[in-house]
C-alpha cells in the first residue's frame, strides 16, 4: 500500500484549475489520474491519448494490471480510463460514447474519472445515470471516480476499496452511487 502524498494531489488539482487552456486542465487531469492509478501495486501505464486507428476516438489513458494481490486482481488486464475535468457533470451522451469506446474493443470495464460526476439522479437512475445502467445490460461496467472522492484518498488501498463498492453496487442494484 502506497500513500498519497496530499500536497502532489494539491498540486494536480492546481494544474487542472489553473491551467491556461482547457486542453492543459483536461491533460492535467490526465496526469492526475495516472498518479492515482500508477502508485497501486501491479498497475502501470501503458498509453495516454491514444487514437484508434481510424482516427475516431481517443483513449485517455489504457492501464495495464498485473493483478496484483494487493491491486486491482479482481479487473481485468487491460482498463480504459475517460478523464472528464468539467465543471459541469458529464452528459449521458458523453458516457454513451466512452461505453462505446469500451464495446468497440471488447472490453467490458472501464473507469471515468469525472471532475463533477455525471448527470441525473442515482435513485431515479435518470440521464447518464441510466446509459450506465443500460450499458451494465450489455455487460460493461463503468465506474464512475470524482474529483471529492479523490480529494479523500490517503492511500492506494482505498481507491482498491472504493473500486470494489461501486462494482458491487453496480452489481447489485445497477447504480454507481
Amino acid at each position: 500500500m502506497a500513500n498519497y502524498s496530499a500536497h502532489t494531489l494539491a498540486g494536480h488539482f492546481n494544474n487542472c484549475d489553473h491551467g491556461a487552456t482547457n486542453q492543459i486542465k483536461g491533460r492535467a487531469f490526465e496526469d492526475l489520474a495516472c498518479y492515482l492509478f500508477e502508485t497501486i501495486p501491479g498497475v502501470s501505464i501503458a498509453l495516454r491519448n491514444q487514437m484508434n486507428a481510424y482516427h475516431n476516438e481517443e483513449i485517455d489513458v489504457a492501464i495495464w494490471n498485473d493483478n496484483h494481490r494487493n491491486g486491482l486482481n479482481f479487473l481485468p488486464n487491460v482498463i480504459l480510463i475517460e478523464c472528464k475535468n468539467w465543471s459541469n457533470p458529464v452528459s449521458s451522451i458523453e458516457v454513451n460514447w466512452f461505453c462505446q469506446k469500451l464495446a468497440s474493443k471488447g472490453l467490458d470495464f472501464g473507469i471515468l474519472i469525472a471532475n463533477n460526476g455525471i448527470t441525473g439522479n442515482p435513485g431515479d437512475l435518470n440521464a447518464a445515470h441510466n446509459t450506465i445502467a443500460f450499458h451494465l445490460a450489455q455487460k460493461r461496467r463503468i465506474i464512475v471516480i470524482t474529483r471529492a472522492e479523490i480529494n479523500a484518498f490517503t492511500n492506494t488501498a482505498q481507491i482498491v476499496k472504493l473500486i470494489k463498492e461501486k462494482i458491487c453496487l453496480l452489481a447489485v442494484s445497477g447504480r454507481i452511487s
